[in-house]
């Protein structure tokens, strides 16, 4: 076996948390293919191979556009089990041992599914996820920002009967066009429930977008963040707060943020002592899970073993647990040096 395949091998085998997971663009084109079948769906592709042909985007709201009608397949607390299990599989094998998953109720709500269909489908499988594999997990509810606040107040009503099941909230979807600050009412009021708050920002929006997430609507972590770059001032400040940014760069790549991985600034973020995590966003739109964008992203960029160890120990550290159990997990990333 080569080094190649060592260091390889080393990397997939180090505890890491994943914080940056959009459950519904983990739908892999065989099984959207296989859903739409088993729920009499009509699809505009008449092969899995065809569905994996359409998965090309020039940009986020090109993906999204796919996003949702692939997501339309899912229909029953079984396709939601089903998809969250397949994912968590794929996760063991990557090294994850805590994933804190993003779901989007409005996507499935507003096609007349019911809020506990999919909460139930997916909390059913979390649950199978730590009890056979290992994985402990929270669930972080996600509110659509091209969607009015609202409408993210209706979803929370829908979601209060079932508060102690959800551990944050976030905001996702088409980022030009829709400010943090739309949705400061709302946050506050789930900050009054005592959830996590997290939020997209810094993708394709500008760095002040990153400035509205923490001082409007007071984030623990900020989901992509790269372009805080052409911010110093916000650079400084994200370096000193230690806030976590949850970055996916094969998403980045393919949603055209940078032309290539070689591009990414990643690492330079990383040296200049952000609190930067690796993450697969919608992995199977993407390219790749979250062992795959650590292989690649090692690749590109020439990131070393502390460089690696340095990603896992902070999505680790910056997860949603408590400071006893992140302490194990880092004495565990500690025997692996």
């Amino acid at each position: 076996m080569s080094n190649d395949d060592d260091f390889s091998r080393w990397i997939l085998g180090l505890p890491k948390a994943e914080l940056h997971l959009h459950i519904e663009g983990s739908l892999e084109p065989d099984m959207m293919f296989a859903l739409a079948q088993r729920n009499q769906v009509k699809l505009p592709y008449d092969s899995v191979e065809a569905v994996r042909a359409a998965y090309q985007f020039e940009d986020l709201q090109s993906f999204l556009d796919l996003y949702y009608a692939g997501a339309d397949v899912l229909r029953t607390e079984q396709d939601f089990f089903d998809l969250c299990w397949a994912y968590l599989v794929r996760a063991k094998a990557d090294g994850v041992v805590h994933a804190e998953i993003f779901f989007d109720p409005q996507t499935h709500t507003g096609r007349g599914i019911r809020f506990e269909t999919v909460l139930d489908g997916l909390a059913a499988a979390l649950k199978k996820g730590e009890t056979e594999l290992g994985i402990s997990s929270r669930i972080i509810m996600c509110f659509l920002r091209h969607l009015s606040e609202d409408e993210a107040f209706k979803t929370l009503s829908q979601a209060r009967p079932h508060a102690s099941r959800i551990a944050g909230v976030g905001l996702d979807s088409s980022e030009k066009g829709n400010p943090p600050s739309n949705f400061a009412r709302v946050f506050d009021a789930c900050a009054a429930l005592g959830w996590h708050l997290v939020a997209h920002a810094g993708e394709e929006g500008p760095p002040e977008y990153v400035l509205e997430a923490l001082d409007v609507l007071k984030v623990e972590r900020i989901d992509h963040g790269v372009r805080s770059e052409s911010d110093p001032a916000l650079m400084q400040r994200l370096a000193r707060s230690r806030m976590p940014l949850t970055v996916c760069p094969l998403s980045n790549v393919k949603l055209r943020v940078f032309p290539d991985l070689a591009s990414h600034n990643l690492k330079r973020m990383l040296d200049l002592g952000l609190n930067v995590t690796i993450n697969s966003d919608d992995p199977a739109y993407f390219g790749g899970y979250v062992g795959e964008n650590y292989l690649q992203v090692v690749h590109a960029l020439n990131l070393g073993r502390d460089d690696v160890l340095r990603l896992a120990r902070n999505s680790l550290e910056s997860s949603f647990v408590s400071r006893e159990v992140k302490a194990g997990w880092v004495k565990e990333l500690q025997q692996h040096r």
